[in-house]
């Protein structure tokens, strides 16, 4: 009797001790996530969003090398496209738009927009890689959708174009989310390392190509340097690292579901540089987070059903 109630709290603790670990790095992704949107906005006050983008790229695959370098026998034929993939449409695309939304976006809009990668997680999930989806999760994506709608109109629903920037980013993060699932025995941390180490070059190449003179004419372009500095080895090289470990040890929609707790962080950063919060920006972030509650909780009962 003894031995199985061992083994019994073994279990119990070892799944405590998991979700603990999940939910951890779920949280610390969304302070990190939903702090890049301010790092953003002050970045812009020197830098275009080409130098955003390709600074955030090229100094996360500076900080990233070491660890790319140890690994670069691991890439392979069979993987080499997915890391591709992950590096362009999961983190090159993303860098350029998000920025380039904000020129004209506050921080806490664009981080409530953000909470839409789950939904698009879903979605491409099941028309591009053969997942299958319930009711539950068909409802959230139009329940989601919907509160996008609403953040994506100012004032008197006069219509934000530029806010399909983010939901576009939000799609690449989707197609990212469920392609590193597609690579075989590679940890998270490696296929960050080794996906920046592909697209890093690039990004060095395009940010030869700006003018960065005229950048460092402006006032405090060294500190704004500074946050953009943070938000690339923050912001992509270690949290990226984090959410695909976390993809790996959950799902993609599980991991995504980080989105959903960085508006808060992003709201209050806003909030504090002087942003105003509305009630139909409120109301509208609220569907999001009912549609991403919607669309992760098929995936929670499913994994019940496994164990």
């Amino acid at each position: 009797m003894f031995p199985v109630d061992i083994k019994s709290a073994i279990f119990v603790v070892m799944l405590l001790k998991d979700r603990l670990i999940n939910w951890s790095i779920l949280l610390l992704l969304s302070l990190t996530w939903g702090s890049s949107f301010i790092l953003m906005k002050k970045g812009l006050r020197s830098f275009d969003p080409l130098q955003i983008a390709s600074l955030r790229i090229f100094i996360s695959y500076i900080f990233l090398m070491p660890f790319a370098i140890r690994n670069l026998g691991m890439i392979n034929r069979h993987n080499i496209i997915s890391l591709i993939i992950i590096g362009l449409v999961g983190n090159a695309f993303p860098a350029f738009l998000y920025p380039l939304a904000q020129k004209q976006l506050d921080s806490s809009v664009a981080g409530m927009l953000n909470a839409l990668t789950p939904l698009f997680t879903l979605i491409t999930g099941v028309v591009i890689y053969s997942r299958k989806a319930r009711w539950k999760q068909v409802a959230g994506i139009m329940l989601g959708l919907t509160g996008a709608a609403g953040l994506l109109y100012r004032g008197s629903f006069s219509f934000e174009p530029v806010g399909l920037l983010i939901v576009l980013a939000t799609f690449f993060y989707g197609i990212s989310s469920n392609q590193v699932t597609l690579i075989r025995g590679i940890n998270g941390l490696t296929i960050t390392a080794l996906a920046f180490f592909l697209v890093g070059p690039l990004a060095g190449v395009s940010l030869l190509l700006t003018d960065t003179e005229a950048a460092m004419q402006t006032q405090n372009w060294l500190l704004n340097l500074g946050f953009i500095s943070i938000l690339s080895v923050f912001g992509s090289g270690i949290a990226v690292a984090l959410f695909n470990i976390l993809i790996i040890r959950t799902s993609p929609v599980y991991a995504t579901s980080v989105t959903y707790l960085a508006p808060v962080i992003s709201t209050a950063w806003g909030f504090t540089d002087g942003e105003n919060i509305t009630l139909f920006m409120i109301i509208s972030v609220i569907c999001i987070l009912a549609g991403v509650y919607l669309t992760i909780q098929r995936n929670n009962k499913a994994k019940k059903q496994q164990q």
